[in-house]
């Protein structure tokens, strides 16, 4: 290991403070303020940039999403009441609302917890069974448990179908969609220490096998959002489709999964793979990464594919800095401050508080919106407490190395 010079240990301290200081000081009380209801339960996700309420419907994931991120820093950071109480809102409210009679997650709610749109895809499950999982470890509530194994149960049994009836294609083009592997090793990563090792284990080695094998295009070195059964190339918009923040998330996803089994390999494969993806995807103009892109150079199907959106940003630091973390690279370091750099100069709202999620190619605030349908109090606070915890081990250790040399 190269030797720790203290520049390097006030830069990992730097960025611990920023990361832990943005998380606990600015976004976390933004949401605190602005999105519980405290009439009906739940939370409002729709925030316009100054946290004013814009629209009142509930979305199950965002819901369940900011259970799991009350209950997270619950468990995790410090045990505040106030935590508790605002994860306890939200988890009373699916709990009385959430599910059909069959026991599937609704997508949308009114704001009364009166159903709009059904399940018509299996996301609203993965994010209750994250949710109540975190929610159960919190309190220790039995209901909580069983509805969180019983979900997780059922998120697995629908993978191969997991539209269902609201499924539009004939199938006469089978895609494999990469959504379902990568959020299915997220899921059960979090769920891992409390459920039955050997079904864990053969999720995980399915998991793998999809992201590292099936989605993975050897030419490119980079991830395919969409490919047959075997992994095979179809030339079609889907087929070309690269969407560099699933990329780049799923490869911090496994990055665990390779430390919970020592498989160094599959964590440089995860390492190598994140930055060959922001090679691919990042915008030599204007700086950021792009939201989707076609792997030939061909025009994407997806109008919105040259803006620069928040999540795949946090995503990159998330990797990059668990990355930094295990293999002290400095080809790694240099994409983390680069990244850094342009999601800190981009994003954050300094007026108002939390970040812009959508940008157009230039940089330029799009929607000054906070929340909405596909923005809530998740990929930001779970991005800073991750960057935030990565830097923190790395300050340690790096303090302690310069104690040696000294």
């Amino acid at each position: 290991m190269k030797a720790i010079t203290l520049n390097i240990v006030d830069t990992l301290d730097k960025y611990r403070d920023i990361y832990k200081q943005a998380l606990l000081e600015n976004v976390i009380p933004f949401w605190e303020k602005h999105s519980l209801d405290s009439k009906y339960g739940g939370y409002f996700s729709c925030l316009d940039r100054s946290g004013t309420v814009y629209d009142t419907d509930k979305f199950i994931w965002l819901q369940a999403r900011q259970v799991w991120t009350f209950a997270m820093l619950y468990n995790r950071v410090e045990k505040r009441n106030e935590w508790l109480r605002i994860a306890s809102l939200g988890i009373e409210f699916l709990k009385k609302f959430g599910r059909d009679n069959s026991g599937n997650f609704y997508f949308s709610l009114d704001r009364q917890g009166i159903p709009l749109v059904h399940s018509y895809n299996i996301y609203s499950d993965c994010f209750a069974a994250l949710a109540f999982h975190e929610f159960w470890k919190a309190t220790g509530d039995p209901d909580s448990y069983e509805i969180g194994n019983l979900t997780y149960k059922k998120f697995l049994s629908r993978l191969k179908h997991p539209k269902g009836r609201f499924e539009k294609s004939t199938g006469n083009r089978n895609l494999q969609s990469f959504g379902l592997p990568m959020m299915t090793a997220y899921l059960s990563s979090e769920l891992a220490e409390h459920l039955d090792s050997s079904v864990v284990n053969k999720v995980f080695d399915n998991c793998i096998q999809k992201i590292t094998k099936t989605h993975y295009d050897e030419a490119l070195g980079i991830i395919r959002e969409f490919t047959t059964d075997d992994g095979s190339f179809i030339d079609c918009f889907e087929g070309r489709l690269i969407n560099p923040g699933h990329g780049i998330e799923a490869m911090w996803f496994l990055m665990d999964i390779a430390l919970k089994r020592n498989n160094n390999d599959l964590f440089s494969f995860c390492v190598d793979t994140c930055l060959r993806i922001l090679e691919f995807s990042w915008d030599k103009k204007y700086g950021g990464i792009f939201y989707f892109m076609d792997a030939k150079g061909a025009p994407p199907q997806q109008l919105e594919w040259d803006q620069k959106l928040w999540w795949p940003h946090l995503e990159a630091l998330i990797a990059l800095s668990r990355a930094y973390l295990h293999t002290n690279r400095d080809d790694v370091m240099d994409w983390f401050d680069k990244v850094h750099q342009y999601t800190w100069d981009k994003f954050p709202d300094p007026e108002n508080g939390e970040w812009y999620g959508y940008l157009n190619r230039q940089g330029e605030p799009l929607l000054n919106l906070k929340g909405g349908k596909w923005k809530g109090c998740f990929h930001l606070p779970r991005g800073l407490y991750e960057c935030w915890q990565n830097f923190a081990t790395l300050s340690d250790q790096s303090s302690l190395n310069q104690t040696r040399l000294d």
